[in-house]
């Protein structure tokens, strides 16, 4: 009989109205964290969006600089001015090798050699983990990175012309070669090989603290400073920095720019996109507390007389909070399911043509967390709601 008395005081419009707008609300929150955790792998190889707006920096060479190299390199004051510039956030310098290099390695009873130039950076700007990127002073073991593009040129054009075979990164990275550094009347021999390869620095990377080292011991005793810098911007999209760079002379990677750019607003539209998600479901929860306030005003003397015999407030309300949890449960279920179907949709497509994350644990994560507090809250206010009319009584 009770749930019969409570069935009555339903309005279908306001439930029907709940449940749409929290499946529109939840379900594009939903999609929103699985499209960031697909496209995460991509950003974070392309741009490091995530974890810094860095691009390198150098100073346009001149006629004049050409003859005169002094002025490629950075002085004090302009590291400086650079540093205090207000969309600036970091900036490091490149160190570079002030002794002479070269490699040397066998193959088929040949012996093949060339000339290097060595630089290194702060490890915290480095795109790759390995373990072997350490440097001992007691070893004979020297560690390298080169950039991808140095790779691509091998196998895509000095191995296309020479009939050579390519060379894929795993098998790159088993070759060992040695390497001769001189300087100061002193040389010194490493075993060495390359344990990764760099999209973001072009550069023939060592360990910062062997370069250091090894300028002391075999360089010359001159500071020349940095040529190259790193750059860590606050907001990549400032519309200051190509015109602070235009002004003062120096080379910026403009299309690291521009991929930082629209990362950057990826993130900000994932975002907002987001928060309007949240807005909808909470103004879908605000409707459905809303109804049950105006179902419980409608009906208050039903109420006060259940209670009055002897109904509970807790049995009165169970119906309520019932409906309310099957209502969201399902709702919520009805939102994973479609974010999996909308997922398939675009997901085949994205991995033919990059990496993409593949996970549905953050999504489902934010799912479990997401019901939990819509249930506690609806819960507690219908509760709350009908003990206020039956105590008043």
């Amino acid at each position: 009989m009770l749930r019969k008395l409570q069935r009555k005081t339903l309005i279908p419009a306001q439930i029907a109205g709940y449940a749409l707008t929290l499946l529109v609300g939840v379900a594009i929150v939903l999609l929103a964290v699985q499209v960031y955790c697909d496209l995460k792998p991509l950003l974070d190889s392309k741009t490091d969006v995530f974890s810094a707006h860095t691009v390198t920096v150098s100073k346009n060479v001149t006629v004049f600089k050409t003859a005169n190299k002094e002025g490629l390199y950075f002085s004090e004051k302009e590291l400086k001015r650079l540093k205090e510039q207000e969309f600036v956030k970091e900036v490091a310098q490149f160190n570079s090798a002030t002794f002479n290099t070269s490699a040397a390695i066998s193959f088929d009873g040949q012996r093949m050699s060339t000339d290097l130039f060595f630089e290194s950076v702060p490890d915290s700007y480095l795109d790759i983990e390995s373990d072997e990127w350490q440097w001992d002073s007691t070893s004979d073991f020297l560690p390298i990175i080169i950039p991808e593009d140095y790779l691509n040129l091998y196998n895509f054009g000095f191995a296309e012309s020479q009939s050579l075979p390519v060379v894929s990164p795993a098998v790159l990275s088993q070759v060992t070669f040695s390497i001769f550094v001189e300087g100061n009347g002193k040389s010194k021999v490493y075993n060495s090989r390359i344990v990764g390869l760099t999209g973001k620095i072009n550069s023939i990377l060592v360990p910062e603290d062997f370069l250091r080292w090894a300028n002391s011991e075999f360089g010359s005793a001159e500071e020349k400073g940095s040529s190259r810098l790193l750059v860590e911007f606050s907001d990549a999209s400032d519309e200051r920095i190509p015109q602070y760079f235009e002004a003062n002379g120096l080379n910026i990677n403009k299309s690291e720019l521009e991929t930082s750019k629209m990362a950057f607003f990826f993130k900000l539209a994932m975002l907002f996109v987001t928060v309007i998600a949240v807005i909808i479901i909470v103004l879908s929860v605000a409707f459905i507390i809303m109804s049950m306030n105006l179902i419980v005003q409608r009906n208050r003397e039903m109420f006060v007389n259940l209670h009055n015999i002897g109904y509970s407030v807790k049995d009165i309300s169970r119906f309520y909070k019932v409906v309310v949890s099957v209502i969201t449960v399902v709702d919520l279920l009805l939102a994973v399911l479609l974010v999996l179907w909308v997922r398939g949709m675009y997901i085949d497509r994205m991995s033919a043509l990059f990496q993409t994350g593949g996970g549905f644990m953050p999504m489902l994560a934010g799912t479990a967390v997401l019901m939990a507090l819509l249930l506690v809250v609806c819960n507690l206010f219908t509760g709350r709601v009908i003990k206020n009319i039956t105590n008043r009584q």
